[in-house]
């Protein structure tokens, strides 16, 4: 089995603003990219979410652990979707970025 994909983004906007603006960005991309990417469960556990989606016929499962000062992403993808790990991780990088810039 791969390695996780993880992405590690700093931010300076707190635990809680970061959790809301997550929680936001994850509905965002419900309906942004709904064609290509389906997240079936996802659950909050106070600053973590643990979700599973599926592309391509594919699932993957994983957490996004907010913390103070980073939001770490880390997904176990399958075989296929591990192909396109090197560019979601830019994506999910810049999006995040986008996500937690100070506002």
């Amino acid at each position: 089995m791969p390695e996780p994909l993880v992405v590690s983004i700093s931010h300076r906007l707190g635990r809680d603003e970061a959790v809301r603006r997550i929680k936001s960005g994850v509905a965002g991309a419900r309906a942004q990219f709904g064609h290509l990417l389906t997240i079936s469960e996802d659950a909050w556990e106070e600053s973590r979410l643990s979700f599973r989606a599926s592309a391509l016929g594919q699932v993957a499962s994983g957490l996004i652990d907010v913390r103070e000062t980073e939001v770490v992403l880390t997904v176990q993808l399958p075989w296929l979707l591990a192909k396109f790990a090197q560019a979601a991780s830019k994506l999910i990088e810049r999006e995040g970025m986008l996500m937690l810039e100070k506002k």
